[in-house]
């Protein structure tokens, strides 16, 4: 799947990085414990969540995800906008909750990772 796709499955608004959105994902989480993801996370291309700080961007980076998918209408400043930029992580933003998001992609045949 694409991030394309996964764009138009949740009905997200590309915040920044349109020209990465062909981009190919295996394989998404959903969680607001950046905790969570550091100790259990392997191998996801998408983070959804509703946290809007840039320590999501931080740990999406460190995580070698490429895409961050905002849920609940959130919209991030632009300091963690600027991050993923420079990072080239995709960042959308849904109106979804994180469950019909999550539930959306996985649906759609994108999973959890190993």
């Amino acid at each position: 799947m694409t991030l394309r796709e996964v764009a138009n499955i949740t009905q997200a608004q590309i915040i920044s990085g349109q020209e990465l959105l062909d981009t190919e994902v295996i394989s998404a989480c959903g969680s607001d414990m950046m905790s969570d993801v550091l100790a259990h996370v392997k191998n996801q291309s998408v983070l959804v969540t509703g946290l809007i700080n840039p320590q999501v961007v931080r740990t999406a980076l460190m995580m070698d995800m490429k895409c961050i998918c905002f849920v609940r209408g959130k919209i991030p400043d632009e300091k963690v906008i600027e991050i993923a930029s420079e990072n080239n992580i995709v960042i959308m933003a849904t109106k979804n909750t994180m469950f019909e998001a999550c539930g959306k992609l996985f649906s759609r045949g994108l999973r959890g990772g190993d």
